[in-house]
């Protein structure tokens, strides 16, 4: 895919971390390079689960060569352990994009959920349907983990600017909600 941005989304978790490479075009067309999911053992020492999910991600970064890198942005849960882990696998993700001189940025489950489906506040199934049909799947991602870190990926490419004008036949209609809701921001 000529000028391609390749981003790799990480969904960071401490026994699943999802990750997604993808590559989307100006027009904002999406191709899926690789999904997957980073596991660790839930009964080794913290700092061997995060070694592992370091491990994981380095070798998706030398394999697949990402030029960014987006990761979900922690945010408060019931559960203090779970968001802890998410945090420390969040900070793990960063920290290998910056030793690889590579730009990250983090985005809210809501921003992504909007820039995938349209609306905030969508279920885990609208998210792996639109992720699927953006990037012409047979199949939904799965597990929702995988599904979450392309959505994240293709979140962050479609926000580094509106469409070609001569694409607009190509987007999604949440990808159009999408663009026009940047445009309306911009205006203010």
């Amino acid at each position: 895919m000529a000028s391609a941005l390749r981003v790799l989304g990480i969904d960071p978790g401490l026994t699943r971390c999802g990750v997604g490479v993808v590559d989307v075009a100006r027009d904002r067309s999406a191709t899926l390079v690789h999904v997957g999911v980073i596991r660790s053992a839930t009964d080794l020492p913290i700092e061997r689960r995060l070694a592992a999910i370091a491990a994981g991600i380095r070798d998706i970064l030398d394999e697949h060569r990402p030029q960014v890198v987006a990761v979900e942005r922690v945010f408060a849960q019931q559960n203090r352990n779970t968001v802890m882990g998410t945090a420390q696998a969040s900070g793990v993700a960063l920290l290998l994009a910056a030793e690889r001189g590579l730009p990250a940025a983090t985005h809210t489950p809501s921003e992504v959920k909007a820039a995938v489906t349209g609306y905030g506040a969508a279920d885990k199934l609208q998210v792996q349907t639109m992720v699927a049909r953006v990037l012409r799947l047979d199949a939904l991602p799965q597990p929702a983990d995988a599904a979450d870190a392309l959505a994240l990926a293709l979140c962050h490419a479609w926000r580094r600017g509106p469409a070609t004008p001569d694409a607009a036949g190509a987007l999604t209609p949440a990808q159009r909600a999408w663009a026009d809701a940047e445009r309306a921001a911009a205006r203010r």
